[in-house]
């Protein structure tokens, strides 16, 4: 950085969720914020409108005059960019997004970090939400926009930050994950299963990126690892610190015992070691969202927060955006949107949805965006993934020509999967054909959960406004 502090940072790629969230942290502490983007849409765009962050739509050379102090690169951006060429041309200091979380925000606290193919959000959130209602005041940077808070950062005055620890890599010049840079003295892993098949080869390629992961904590650190799935118990046998385990296996340390289904969403004693702690309500639902539970006590009790403090924060909990969240009710019928698309995640989310509605007839619809399910890798997996849905509406897959050739999931197959197995299934052309299906078949008492990545056409939007018409 030339030497000099940077008083101006630029933000190539502004809109990801942690790219906005870390520019408004960045201009808490006092910098000069903005950046540029392409596609800007809600909710990003008006999270950094309401932060005064300052974004050019799309992307050109002249956004860099004069030019910045410090570039962040989102890892979204390539080479032949025209930007990330400029910058390299005329030498402008820059970094990746993890490296950047690292300098500016990380090094000095007590670093948190959560992380797995599954969960990271919902864990990461629990975690700060408690050491929040803790009065502990922490710090934190998560992927989502949780409802206790209101946004997906908070510079705090305690001496933790809590991240949520992603595997994606950190940008095009640095392809390692970028949980690798986030300095871990608390570690936790939810699950350890094959994704993102745009950046890896094979589950082995996955698992060395979590077994690296966990050489990273100290000594004097903890690792969380859920003894639910082989694969975590796999990259944890070699870790220097202290390992405690969550889950319902019965070799699990913290495991939940007498789980019921309420009104509000779960409730369940914790068990340390076999003694009960105590019983906690959480307004979640699912298996899945029970282990995030185990895990986030499990961290707050390591850092010494009360067990009466922990049930209240779980009783107060709110959840997060776009994590099966209720976008509205209109003639009877309920429509929720989620953030899942890997199949063990859109599966463990209908699975406890059905727990909690046995009587719901469930529409899913399902949008294939992301690098991974736009692919045949899981054709036979989403089967089962939508096992418990009893219609499944499929949009077309997002940029077919992202997949290498031959390797495009085929909704069509899927769709006749699916019916074979009695599920009123369809492969449809666009937004606006699912939901001319859906309407003419919705009934009051149904319930829609949409499954996308992405906007998907804010499908959820149309369908209630043509539902109140």
């Amino acid at each position: 950085m030339n030497g000099k502090a940077p008083k101006r940072i630029y933000f190539l790629a502004i809109c990801g969720t942690a790219m906005a969230s870390l520019a408004a942290m960045l201009k808490q502490k006092g910098y000069q914020v903005y950046g540029s983007d392409s596609g800007i849409y809600p909710p990003m765009s008006d999270f950094l409108a309401e932060e005064k962050i300052p974004v050019f739509e799309g992307f050109n050379i002249s956004n860099l005059d004069p030019a910045p102090d410090l570039v962040v690169v989102g890892n979204v951006i390539s080479r032949g960019n025209v930007e990330i060429e400029e910058i390299l041309d005329r030498h402008i200091p820059y970094l990746s997004l993890p490296d950047a979380l690292r300098e500016f925000c990380i090094r000095g606290h007590r670093s948190i970090v959560v992380t797995g193919t599954h969960g990271k959000t919902t864990t990461t959130t629990l975690i700060a939400w408690l050491f929040e209602s803790a009065r502990r005041s922490p710090s934190f940077l998560l992927g989502g926009i949780p409802n206790n808070f209101g946004r997906g950062y908070q510079i705090g005055t305690g001496s933790d930050i809590i991240l949520e620890g992603d595997e994606y890599d950190s940008a095009y010049f640095d392809k390692a994950a970028k949980f690798l840079r986030y300095l871990p003295d608390i570690g936790v892993i939810n699950h350890v299963e094959f994704d993102h098949a745009d950046i890896y080869n094979s589950l082995d390629e996955i698992k060395l990126a979590f077994r690296r992961f966990v050489n990273l904590i100290p000594r004097s650190g903890l690792l969380v690892a859920c003894a639910d799935h082989d694969t975590v118990l796999e990259v944890c046998q070699k870790a220097f610190c202290p390992v405690e385990t969550f889950g319902f296996s019965e070799k699990a340390l913290w495991r939940p015992d007498q789980l019921r289904i309420t009104d509000h969403g779960v409730r369940f004693a914790v068990l340390k070691d076999g003694d009960v702690l105590g019983e906690v309500e959480v307004p979640v639902s699912g298996d899945h969202n029970v282990r995030n539970v185990l895990a986030a006590v499990a961290v707050a009790h390591h850092a010494g927060i009360p067990f009466a403090e922990i049930q209240q924060g779980l009783q107060t909990f709110k959840g997060i955006k776009r994590r099966m969240e209720l976008k509205g009710t209109a003639a009877g019928i309920e429509i929720y949107d989620d953030f899942g698309h890997h199949p063990t995640a859109v599966q463990e989310t209908l699975a406890g949805f059905r727990r909690q509605h046995p009587q719901k007839r469930i529409w899913a619809l399902f949008e294939p965006r992301c690098a991974t399910t736009r692919r045949s890798i899981f054709q036979q997996e989403l089967v089962t993934a939508f096992a418990e849905a009893d219609g499944v509406l499929l949009a077309p897959v997002d940029r077919p020509d992202k997949a290498p050739p031959g390797q495009v999931l085929s909704t069509e197959k899927l769709a006749q999967d699916l019916r074979a197995l009695g599920k009123d299934a369809q492969a449809l052309s666009s937004v606006e054909s699912i939901l001319n299906y859906l309407l003419s078949r919705l009934k009051s008492g149904d319930a829609v959960i949409t499954f996308s990545n992405g906007p998907f056409g804010y499908i959820h939007d149309k369908l209630l406004t043509a539902l109140r018409k």
